[in-house]
């Protein structure tokens, strides 16, 4: 058995590769909503370096998949090779059930949309050229073209009639990275491959942005697979991540809480840090159900609502001298103390 048989969980013969078999791994959806699917898919260079090692995963319909770990593991090499900017070695690399290596690599390319960091915009070009590029590679009609440039440049919070005649020097950075999220989404693509989106900006644009993505992705229901050094970043928008170890070995393939509070191996315990719970905090919701219903001595305390995160209630924790918090349940309120917090932590969803 080789590392990534070891380390995925050595799956059943006929199972969808990637889909949790292992301690601390993820239950993949059915087998007929894979949208990416890798088995045994491995890049190795004429010099001998193997970027990715056999690498076994699914990605399912609407999902967010982020590939993180240190430089030199394979992540954006993994992102490439699904698209074939890059060409897979050995095993088998499907989109939508279609073998990639069997495809039409221009046809294939159209209907995955790509964003890069820093946007990738052509600067000689308007925002509503940029935009309109794959839709008038596919021959769409000019109305047709029009109205989507509209459409997605919305989606995206950018006023057609002020932003659309602009050239990229003309914009902030953060609205450069809207108009190439806005250019991948043109043609309603499946796939969406994001490699470092958001890390060309500001910390408070890129927050913002994060957000504001997350929101749109849910809407559209568009399946994605991004590349990340920012841990929180996987954390805050990755419906599930692949930690990835040098050499293209998956270590971990699962849910962020999952991986937060159960690190499978050694090295991803040692990637995710010490401070593991204060991030596992930030995805662990509050389930008002276990909780006691608050009484009047408990109306001076803190408040939170329903949705917060617990992260959110410890911060308001810190504003009550005996550390508890009331949360607006759909009941009624009900009061979190550190007790609480402590039996959440070790059973996240």
């Amino acid at each position: 058995m080789d590392d990534n048989q070891a380390t995925a969980g050595g799956a059943a013969a006929g199972a969808v590769p990637g889909a949790a078999t292992r301690p601390g791994s993820a239950v993949g959806g059915p087998a007929d909503d894979v949208v990416i699917a890798l088995e045994g898919v491995t890049k190795r260079y004429p010099d001998g370096t193997v970027a990715v090692h056999a690498l076994d995963l699914v990605v399912h319909r609407g999902e967010i998949c982020v590939l993180v770990g240190p430089s030199g593991c394979g992540k954006t090499t993994t992102l490439r090779m699904i698209n074939r900017l890059v060409e897979p070695t050995a095993g088998r690399l499907e989109v939508e059930g279609v073998d990639v290596t069997r495809s039409d690599v221009t046809a294939l390319r159209r209907r995955i949309g790509y964003v890069i960091q820093a946007a990738g915009l052509f600067p000689h070009w308007t925002v509503r050229r940029n935009v309109a590029t794959t839709c008038r590679l596919l021959g769409w009609e000019r109305a047709r073209t029009e109205a989507r440039i509209d459409e997605v440049l919305g989606l995206v919070g950018l006023d057609p009639a002020e932003f659309g005649d602009r050239y990229p020097h003309q914009l902030s950075g953060g609205q450069q990275q809207r108009v190439g999220v806005a250019r991948a989404l043109a043609a309603d693509p499946p796939v969406l491959l994001m490699d470092e989106p958001f890390g060309a900006v500001d910390p408070v644009a890129r927050d913002r942005l994060q957000a504001e993505f997350h929101a749109l992705q849910r809407r559209l229901g568009t399946t994605v697979v991004m590349v990340t050094h920012d841990l929180d970043e996987a954390v805050r928008l990755g419906d599930r991540i692949a930690v990835l170890r040098q050499g293209g070995h998956l270590e971990q393939y699962d849910t962020p809480a999952r991986i937060l509070a159960e690190p499978a191996t050694p090295f991803v315990a040692d990637f995710v840090g010490s401070d593991r719970l204060i991030t596992l905090m930030a995805v662990t919701g509050i389930d008002a159900g276990t909780l006691p219903a608050a009484g009047p001595a408990d109306a001076g305390l803190p408040e939170v609502g329903a949705g917060a995160t617990l992260r959110e209630a410890v911060v308001a924790m810190l504003g009550s001298a005996d550390a508890r918090v009331r949360v607006r349940g759909p009941s009624g309120p009900v009061v979190l103390g550190l007790a609480d917090v402590h039996r959440l932590l070790a059973q996240p969803s």
